[in-house]
Order: C-alpha cells, then sequence, then structure tokens
C-alpha cells in the first residue's frame, strides 16, 4: 500500500537531514512509533523496514533509544523454554 502524506517543508527537511532520506526516515519513525506503543510487533518491524533478522530490529531500536517490548510472561516463557533443554 502507499500512502501519501502532506507535511511542511521544514518538517520534511528536519526528517531528512537526521535521515537522509524522508522516505525511509517515516516510514522508520512509523515503525518506531508502532513498536513504542505495542502496536507492531518484531517481526512486523522485519517486514516493514526490510531487515533479514530481528537482530537487525534490536539494533535499530537500540540506535534510537527504544527498550524491547519484553515482559514478566515473556522471562517466565524463556526460563521454561531454556530448562527444558531447548535453547
Amino acid at each position: 500500500m502507499s500512502v501519501a502524506v502532506e507535511i511542511p517543508d521544514v518538517l520534511a527537511e528536519a526528517i531528512q537531514s537526521s535521515s537522509g532520506d524522508l522516505t525511509r526516515g517515516t516510514v522508520e519513525a512509523l515503525a518506531l512509533e508502532g513498536y513504542r506503543s505495542r502496536r507492531l510487533t518484531e517481526s512486523q518491524l522485519v517486514e516493514l523496514l526490510g531487515f533479514s533478522t530481528r537482530m537487525e530490529v534490536h539494533a535499530f531500536l537500540k540506535s534510537h533509544g527504544v527498550f524491547l517490548n519484553y515482559d514478566q510472561e515473556d522471562l517466565e516463557a524463556d526460563l521454561r523454554f531454556a530448562r527444558d533443554g531447548k535453547f
């Protein structure tokens, strides 16, 4: 799907100067906010940003100061998985 967005030139210049590419900067901003608000998952970011692995997503999030969405339930599942020798 293609989406056309109109933004003031000043904002376009700010996005472009920070990312080098207005389109890519806009997509990255959408990805970051989608992940922060828990509307997008890591897997969806892989697809949206054209990455090959979750590790690339982790590096991208880290470079933008965004923490992973990892809660107590995730930790417990990982611990069960490790105890079962499946790690």
